[in-house]
């Protein structure tokens, strides 16, 4: 795909949700993203060793109002909201994820409902919201063809 058709896929907001990606297409969407308008955040799970440390990580790259109240409900509240940080869309990269996905796969898969509900009510009012999750070949095959 080229970066005109990833631009305009990324600008469509009824394609808002939350999605793994390849690891290698990371800068280009970042990229694209930015000259787009978007505000983008990073999310480094790296070393993250529960739901509570996520939390503060999206609460710290996102620069949640001093209100956010640190659970799972308050970070929907949040990503619900964003009215501190205004732009013509939203791109998150959930980098360095893949240990936490797999330690953590409920709070996992919580933390991916958040997000695509966060992204169909944007969807509503059209405007632009992804969550991206870049992988390494190996876990992206892992996550599309388990078993």
């Amino acid at each position: 795909m080229s970066a005109q058709e990833l631009g305009a896929l990324l600008a469509d907001a009824s394609q808002n949700g939350a999605y793994f990606i390849d690891v290698r297409d990371r800068e280009g969407l970042e990229e694209i993203a930015r000259g787009l308008g978007f505000a983008v955040a990073a999310i480094d799970f790296a070393g993250c060793d529960g739901r509570d440390e996520v939390l503060e990580r999206f609460a710290a790259a996102l620069r949640f109002p001093e209100w956010f109240g640190g659970n799972w409900d308050a970070l929907a509240d949040c990503l619900g909201d964003l009215s501190w940080w205004p732009a013509d869309g939203y791109l998150l990269l959930l980098d360095h994820a893949s240990a936490w996905r797999v330690s953590e796969p409920f709070d996992f898969a919580t933390l991916l409902e958040i997000l695509n509900d966060a992204a169909m009510s944007w969807s509503a009012q059209r405007l632009p919201f992804w969550a991206l999750v870049p992988l390494s070949a190996a876990a992206l095959d892992e996550v599309l063809e388990p078993g």
